[in-house]
């Protein structure tokens, strides 16, 4: 195996291809990246057994001398490549299962790893397959993948549950305490089907996408999902299991409702969470609706202080006063994925979910569940 390419263009694919490069693994051959020299192009393989990435990189700058296959060991392969000066970088396999790679003045020999045991990568194309546009694609994740759960005892809560009906596509995600829905309209129609796909691979999967108006194809195929961008495919494995009924948690009346800038409020409550009796993560405020149409959004710790954050709604507040408790992260995080600069929040009791929506979020909803205090 002998080739070079632009070091810039390599680095750029190998900077990809990270995301998928396995760190903590019973298997060693999980922390190399396999490199496939074919005539017209290499193709860079990682995988951490969740998800897998093989791109198939073709470019000008390339010219391969030899072809043949190497498994590096990709921490090390990563940081040499980055800290190379010259802009070509040239690469050959050597005897005694060595890697040469040498740039501008530079000249290094890197042990490889055992090629046999990395393991067998299929990334298979159907050919029935849905179509999204990357953008669309990056909205539905980024306004729903972060509810997922992180505690690994129900581990169908840590995916996203996407279903799809005709031409729209649903993603929903919940972690007992609050649910993120989010609908999106596909050009065209499918035969009806779910899935649920881990919302870490989801959020590895968003740091690849790029904000153009590519279309990104998800091949579905038994327990795995593959992501088509370009000249880059992700594999990701499903979650096997009965994702809960969601649809039962969202309320239908709603007899107070306020309309609230959604940066004022996301300041207020920002502030108010500081002196939280709850530190960091588990901050609790709660929220006042006076009678004179004023809201108050306060915070109290006996051992620190007391913050008060008065918050005046941009329209008459509908309904009767009332007071809820509720964590400040989850409703901090739902409010910053809006796209909306007002949000709506609409109660329908004091110890009853509540849900935010918002004017150019139509189809997005956002439930939090409230707090109990004493």
């Amino acid at each position: 195996m002998r080739f070079e390419i632009n070091k810039d263009t390599f680095l750029y694919h190998l900077l990809i291809a990270q995301k998928a490069l396995s760190t903590k693994t019973p298997n060693p051959a999980l922390q190399g990246i396999k490199l496939d020299v074919e005539e017209d192009q290499v193709v860079i393989t990682t995988s951490n057994s969740d998800i897998s990435i093989k791109i198939e990189l073709k470019d000008s700058s390339l010219e391969v001398e030899e072809t043949g296959s190497v498994l590096v060991p990709g921490k090390y392969l990563l940081e040499i490549v980055r800290k190379l000066d010259g802009q070509t970088v040239k690469m050959s396999h050597v005897e005694d299962n060595l890697l040469n790679i040498e740039a501008d003045h530079s000249d290094i020999t890197l042990n490889l790893l055992e090629l046999e045991d990395y393991p067998n990568l299929v990334f298979k194309l159907k050919k029935d397959f849905i179509k999204v546009n990357v953008r669309t694609l990056k909205t539905i994740i980024r306004q729903t993948a972060f509810a997922t759960s992180t505690i690994e005892n129900r581990p169908i809560l840590t995916g996203v549950y996407f279903s799809i009906d005709g031409k729209k596509l649903t993603g929903v995600a919940t972690d007992s305490y609050r649910l993120s829905q989010k609908t999106i309209a596909l050009d065209n129609s499918y035969d009806s089907m779910s899935v649920i796909i881990p919302g870490r691979s989801l959020e590895e999967l968003m740091k690849i996408l790029e904000n153009n108006q590519d279309d990104v194809e998800v091949h579905f195929d038994q327990n795995r999902v593959l992501f088509k961008y370009n000249n880059v495919l992700f594999h990701s494995r499903l979650l096997e299991g009965n994702y809960p009924e969601t649809s039962k948690l969202i309320p239908q009346e709603y007899p107070v409702q306020i309309k609230f800038n959604k940066e004022q409020l996301i300041t207020a409550i920002e502030r108010a969470s500081l002196l939280s009796s709850r530190d960091g993560q588990n901050a609790i405020v709660k929220l006042n609706v006076r009678a004179d149409d004023a809201v108050e959004i306060s915070s109290n710790s006996p051992e620190i202080g007391r913050v008060l954050e008065e918050v005046y709604p941009v329209d008459e507040i509908k309904g009767s006063p009332l007071k809820i408790a509720f964590s400040s992260k989850y409703m901090l995080e739902a409010l910053k994925v809006f796209n909306s600069s007002e949000v709506t929040v609409k109660f329908t009791g004091e110890i009853r979910p509540f849900v935010l929506g918002g004017e150019y979020d139509e189809d997005m909803l956002q439930l939090i569940l409230p707090v109990k205090t004493d």
